[in-house]
């Protein structure tokens, strides 16, 4: 098993965790099922400015960046500077809760791009008691102008 099966199996039971059913159903290969998945999912790291390290194919879509690029992205970035401070509080709040069932937000893309995220679901990452960072997923987003 690789480290992204290992991640994408962290991220699915994490989820199922927190609200009782998995994001993806596990088949033979939960790796492609999540990449290929019709919603945006995406997680960050534990580093002090977090990065991202998982983005599935919707999500580097919608923000307009491979694997490469936004796996060196810190995820603070997802976010117009203007914007950046609030969704910040926001993830400090959902660390002590544990997730959050209905969040929204604007985002930016890599090319300029702004859009507002509807419906988020954002939650811890752990395992056995170790933290491993913040995971997202929503299916609802409209450009703005």
């Amino acid at each position: 098993m690789t480290s992204l099966d290992r991640h994408v199996q962290l991220l699915n039971n994490a989820y199922k965790q927190y609200f009782g059913v998995f994001l993806v159903e596990e088949k033979e290969n939960l790796y492609k099922q999540f990449m290929e998945a019709p919603l945006v999912i995406v997680s960050h790291g534990i580093e002090a400015d977090p990065i991202f390290n998982f983005a599935n194919l919707q999500a580097q879509q919608l923000w307009e960046m491979d694997w490469e690029t936004f796996t060196k992205l810190p995820s603070r970035l997802s976010a117009e500077p203007m914007l950046q401070y609030e969704r910040q509080v926001f993830l400090e709040k959902t660390a002590l809760n544990g997730f959050v069932d209905n969040y929204s937000g604007m985002r930016i893309s890599a090319n300029g791009k702004r859009f507002e995220i509807q419906q988020a679901k954002i939650w811890n990452l752990h395992d056995e008691g170790q933290y491993y960072g913040q995971a997202a997923t929503f299916s609802l987003w409209h450009f703005v102008e």
